[in-house]
């Protein structure tokens, strides 16, 4: 399976904040949308970074209630991982396990079109083996 046909099931609407969006900006794109980590972007398709509630939690652990008022780009991941829609989703699901990450952007043509959790990577693959067994169970009882 690629990673395009879990877009396809799940949308490809992105949230995104400005890199000079506040960290209580950002909680609030975090509530709203009910998600775990924000593309950071100056234009909505370009990624400068990405940021989860996990960078806020250690942020406010390390330096207090004033992350509140920063940047997200002061705690933002810089170094963003990401992948095409034509990416399998064993491939990805075996480097976000490895490199422990939790949300992929997805780009094609320099563009954010997507992005996956490794929830919906998980789901996807669950999804497969069922239809596998239903296929095998079918199969035996023919």
């Amino acid at each position: 399976m690629l990673i395009g046909t879990i877009l396809q099931g799940k949308g490809s609407h992105v949230a995104t904040v400005r890199p000079d969006a506040t960290v209580t900006e950002l909680l609030a794109v975090l509530a709203e949308n009910n998600i775990g980590a924000v593309v950071v972007s100056e234009d909505g398709s370009s990624i400068a970074g990405i940021v989860s509630e996990r960078d806020v939690v250690r942020r406010l652990h390390d330096r207090g209630a004033d992350v509140l008022g920063a940047p997200v780009s002061s705690i933002m991941t810089a170094e963003v991982r990401t992948c095409p829609p034509e990416a399998n989703v064993d491939h990805l699901r075996q480097a976000m396990t490895t490199h422990r990450i939790r949300h992929v952007p997805v780009v094609s043509d320099g563009r954010l079109v997507g992005i996956v959790s490794i929830g919906d990577v998980v789901k996807s693959s669950i999804e497969l083996l069922e239809t596998e067994k239903a296929s095998l169970v079918d199969y035996l009882h023919r």
